[in-house]
């Protein structure tokens, strides 16, 4: 998710929300493209979609002071 500042205020924490959605949305990737996940990367998986939807319900909070593209 690529998202655009239109203030300073929150530019830092909004940059950090993205790069941890970044590193979320790699290792899912990664978990992806396994023809079979074991129990603990089905566990890994479930855990890392639920904090990529925290980051970014985050970032939907910075809301005012963002554009997503």
């Amino acid at each position: 998710m690529k998202v655009e500042t239109t203030g300073t205020q929150d530019d830092v924490s909004i940059q950090q929300l993205q790069e941890e959605h970044r590193r979320y949305s790699e290792k899912l990737d990664g978990l992806s493209h396994s023809p079979y996940l074991s129990a603990e990367e089905q566990i890994e998986e479930v855990r890392l979609k639920k904090l990529k939807l925290r980051v970014k319900d985050e970032m939907m909070g910075h809301r005012p002071f963002i554009r997503f593209n």
